[in-house]
């Protein structure tokens, strides 16, 4: 069993950065692969970035790319996300996801690949 902890959520304005941490329970940590997602109101969740249990590999929606940088410290149990250049349509409750794996090197896309989920941050970027 895995718990998920989001922080780092807030309000910022158009431009601006946050950054989100996710700290894991448990041992292990290196062998889940990690994933953020993000749901805004009215809308499905949907994938923002991925990052294999080593951290040598990462993917990230094409919404995201060039601003969104996903991370992690083994060592800490945790699992970041740099969020830069936030706009407005980036407003939405950011949940991270793990899902175990023997592949250190793969990550995983879609909300069904992962098993244990965060209780969501809010992010609120203002125009």
């Amino acid at each position: 069993q895995v718990q998920l902890v989001e922080s780092g959520g807030g309000l910022v304005q158009a431009g601006g950065s946050l950054r989100l941490s996710c700290a894991a329970s448990g041992r292990t940590f290196s062998r889940y692969a990690m994933g953020w997602f993000r749901q805004a109101p009215g809308k499905e969740r949907g994938f923002v970035a991925a990052i294999s249990g080593s951290g040598g590999t990462t993917s990230y929606a094409d919404s995201v790319k060039g601003r969104f940088t996903i991370s992690r410290d083994n060592a800490k149990n945790t699992v970041y996300l740099q969020m830069n250049s936030l706009q407005p349509e980036d407003t939405a409750v950011y949940y991270c996801a793990a899902r175990f794996t023997y592949y250190s090197g793969h990550y995983y896309l879609n909300n069904n690949d992962y098993t244990y989920w965060g209780q969501g941050t809010q992010v609120t970027v203002s125009s």
